[in-house]
C-alpha cells in the first residue's frame, strides 16, 4: 500500500525483449535522454550484464565501483550508486559483469524476485525526483529480468522490423502474465516500439501492418528509424540527441518520448 506522505513516485518502466539485437539498450539510452531532453528527471536501471547502457553514456568499467549488482545483493546506499550521467536531468545505475553470476546467487534468497523491487522504492529514493525510471533488461528472461518485472509498472518492448518478429513475443507475453499472476498484479505492457524500421523494405512494412492487426493499439505510432547515427552515437558514449540532434533517430526518440508522456496523461486524466 503507497504512503500519501511521501512524494509522488517515479514512473518505473521495464523495456525487455528476450532476443538480443532489436534495439533495447539503444531504446533505453535514447528514450531516457529524450525524457530528460523534455525536462523529466530520468534514471537509467542498467541490469544487462553486458552493460552496455553504461558504456553507451559514457561510465567507463574502471568507474563503476559500485553497479546494480551491489544494489541487488548487498544493499549499497542509493547515492553511492547512482550516477550522473552526462546528461542533464539524466543518471544511471551501471552495471558490470558482475551481474552474470546474480541469477546463481539470488536462488537462495527468499525475496529473490522482489529485490529491485524493493531498492527502487526504498524512501532514500525520493530525494532524488525521478518522474522515470527505465531499466534495461538481459536479453533473456531470467531472475534479472522477473526482478525488473516485478519493480516495473510496466513493460516496453521494443521488435525489430524483420521476419518471424513476433514469434518471440509469446514467451515474453507469457512471461508477463505469470508475473501479473504471482507477483505484480499491476504489470501492464506499455506498449510495443517498432525498431531498425526502413520505410524502403516492403518488409518493414509487413511486420508493421502484422504488429498493428496483432497487437492494435499497443503499437507505438512512432516508428524508429534505421539510422546510421543512431548506430554511431554509442562508440561515442553519447545518445543520438547529442550526437547528432537533427538526425531522424534523435527525432524518433523525442517523438517515442513525447507519446509515452501523452498516453501517460491520458491514463491518469
Amino acid at each position: 500500500m503507497s504512503d500519501p506522505s511521501r512524494p509522488r513516485q517515479p514512473r518505473i518502466i521495464a523495456i525487455a525483449n528476450q532476443k538480443g539485437g532489436v534495439g533495447k539498450t539503444t531504446t533505453t539510452i535514447n528514450l531516457g535522454a529524450a525524457l530528460a531532453e523534455a525536462g523529466h528527471k530520468v534514471l537509467i536501471v542498467d541490469l544487462d550484464p553486458q552493460g552496455n547502457a553504461s558504456t553507451g553514456l559514457g561510465i567507463e568499467p574502471e568507474a563503476r565501483e559500485f553497479t546494480s549488482y551491489e544494489l541487488l545483493l548487498d544493499e549499497i546506499p542509493l547515492r553511492d550508486v547512482i550516477r550522473p550521467a552526462g546528461e542533464e536531468n539524466l543518471s544511471i545505475i551501471p552495471a558490470t559483469v558482475d551481474l552474470s553470476s546474480a541469477d546463481m546467487e539470488l536462488i537462495s534468497n527468499e525475496k529473490r524476485s522482489f529485490l529491485l523491487h524493493d531498492a527502487l522504492r526504498q524512501p532514500a529514493m525520493d530525494a532524488f525526483g525521478f518522474d522515470y525510471i527505465l531499466i534495461d533488461c538481459p536479453p533473456s528472461l531470467n531472475l534479472l529480468t522477473v526482478n525488473a518485472m516485478v519493480a516495473a509498472h510496466s513493460v516496453l518492448v521494443p521488435l525489430q522490423s524483420e521476419f518471424f518478429a513476433l514469434e518471440g513475443l509469446s514467451q515474453l507475453m507469457l512471461t508477463i502474465r505469470e508475473v501479473r499472476q504471482t507477483a505484480n498484479s499491476g504489470l501492464r505492457i506499455e506498449g510495443v516500439v517498432l525498431t531498425m524500421y526502413d520505410a524502403r523494405n516492403n518488409l518493414s512494412a509487413q511486420v508493421e501492418q502484422d504488429a498493428r492487426e496483432n497487437l492494435g493499439d499497443l503499437v507505438f505510432k512512432t516508428l524508429i528509424p534505421r539510422n546510421v547515427r543512431l548506430s554511431e552515437a554509442p562508440s561515442f558514449s553519447v545518445p543520438v540527441l547529442r550526437y547528432d540532434s537533427g538526425s531522424k533517430g534523435a527525432r524518433a526518440y523525442r517523438d517515442l518520448a513525447a507519446e509515452l508522456v501523452r498516453n501517460h496523461a491520458r491514463v491518469a486524466a
